[in-house]
């Protein structure tokens, strides 16, 4: 699902720290109809109340808020297509989405409460299924807060609705992460600038920004 084209870097990001609510609750009343609206005022709620808590009190909520009203579907299922990146209106409207889309969603959303993006990073990680002794892993995505920049990640996940340390979880191991300024292999930033390499990243912003952001 990610493969070569998720060497990425997440450039220009900035555009979704403001949006325009009275534009997405037009297209999501559009395209989804009252379900969709509500669960997109409930997020334009989060939002304005979460620029006031305290960073952990936003990871918190925002992780509970995506985990508990989306449910877990692949791309093909949903969209008909191999590898689709959703905006989170379209997460929204839908109500479902992957693991990208999870931790997509939860990143513009922590942008939008006033969260520096040096403290998020979306982070590719090979995730063992099965249990401990288990040789079985899968192409996964998780998002990581980070206190401090050289500090442990707390890791948001759409399998479990705790979070937890990145120590804490010897199931993921991480591959690469990366956010709007920068792209990491292990904890080592590079000077890799593949933004123009990404046609669904550009899609993407080029989507979302339709849809109010």
């Amino acid at each position: 699902m990610y493969a070569g084209v998720f060497v990425l870097l997440l450039g220009a990001l900035f555009v979704y720290a403001s949006s325009d609510p009275q534009k997405m609750k037009i297209i999501m009343e559009q395209r989804y109809g009252s379900d969709g609206t509500a669960l997109l005022e409930r997020w334009n709620q989060l939002v304005v109340e979460g620029t006031q808590q305290s960073p952990e009190e936003k990871i918190k909520r925002v992780n509970h808020f995506f985990n508990h009203n989306l449910r877990y579907t692949e791309d093909l299922i949903l969209w008909k297509k191999s590898d689709y990146w959703a905006t989170p209106l379209e997460t929204l409207g839908v109500r479902a989405g992957d693991c990208e889309d999870y931790t997509i969603a939860k990143y513009l959303t922590l942008l939008r409460m006033g969260v520096p993006v040096d403290n998020l990073r979306l982070i590719y990680v090979r995730a063992q299924v099965g249990g401990i002794q288990s040789k079985v892993f899968q192409a996964h995505m998780v998002l990581g807060y980070y206190p401090q920049r050289d500090a442990i990640p707390l890791i948001l996940d759409s399998l479990i609705n705790t979070i937890e340390p990145a120590t804490k979880r010897p199931d993921l191991r991480p591959v690469f992460s990366f956010n709007s300024d920068g792209l990491w292999v292990g904890n080592q930033h590079t000077n890799a600038d593949p933004t123009a390499r990404l046609s669904r990243w550009r899609d993407l912003l080029a989507r979302a920004q339709e849809d109010g952001f």
